[in-house]
């Protein structure tokens, strides 16, 4: 009986282990759910606010917010697009690694810009803004330049695989089409006693039995009877059979 009990305890127990486990992943599923789509809409509203500033606000103030929003939205392109393809294309660990270095030197300027909006000195901002400017272009250059790297790779490969597929494609149809055959076989010999092709009946294979009168035919022994038959020399003559 407490064998029992221990076994009903320690099933118990398992299950409520595993449950709690269970818990824990879908409750950190969803808060990673939730964390993305608040990081995805607060992306969202910066966004639009930096393109609001960049239309409504002259000059430098403007510059600066139209800096951050091509700096933000290439960088955020070329994620994707090398996240989307490491899982297809193993070659590309490399590139997402020099991206992940790339992007240390992206959110360092994102920052900056992000503090000189609001710089009251605009006699400063105007004199800092051309190299911020040149700083955003190479950051971008780099970030578009592995970003199209990557979808030309995938583009190739694509294209290469399209190749094969249509000469495949090619030679299977143009067997499907093969239905005449080059290479025909002679016809076998007709059997004997069958009709030919050209509606005669075939000869036989085998000679038929001679007919009367013909010169092949075997000279038959004579059926003379003995007393009638011609003597020679050195023959003795019969005798006469005796009645008594």
């Amino acid at each position: 009986m407490e064998a029992v009990i221990a076994v009903f305890a320690l099933l118990f127990l398992l299950f409520v282990v595993l449950g709690a486990y269970a818990t824990v992943k879908v409750i950190g599923a969803a808060k990673r759910g939730v964390d993305r789509t608040i990081t995805q809409a607060r992306r969202t509203v910066e966004d639009h606010t930096l393109r609001a500033k960049s239309i409504v606000q002259p000059g430098p103030a403007g510059e600066m917010a139209q800096l951050r929003l091509t700096l933000r939205t290439s960088m955020r392109a070329t994620q994707e697009a090398l996240q989307t393809g490491v899982a297809e294309d193993e070659s590309l660990r490399e590139s997402l690694s020099l991206f992940q270095r790339l992007s240390v030197h992206g959110h360092e300027l994102d920052d900056e810009l992000k503090r000189l909006e609001s710089e009251p000195d605009r006699t400063t901002l105007a004199a800092r803004l051309p190299e911020l400017r040149r700083r955003t272009e190479r950051v971008t250059q780099s970030a578009d330049s592995l970003r199209w790297a990557a979808r030309d790779r995938a583009h190739r490969f694509a294209d290469d695989d399209l190749d094969t597929l249509s000469a495949q494609i090619d030679v299977e149809a143009g067997a499907l089409r093969h239905w005449t055959r080059s290479d025909a076989q002679p016809a076998p010999p007709p059997w004997p006693d069958a009709p030919a092709d050209d509606g005669r009946t075939a000869q036989q294979t085998w000679p038929e039995p001679p007919r009367p009168g013909s010169a092949e035919q075997p000279a038959r022994p004579s059926l003379t009877p003995p007393g009638r038959r011609q003597a020679y020399p050195w023959q003795k003559k019969a005798r006469p059979e005796s009645t008594t």
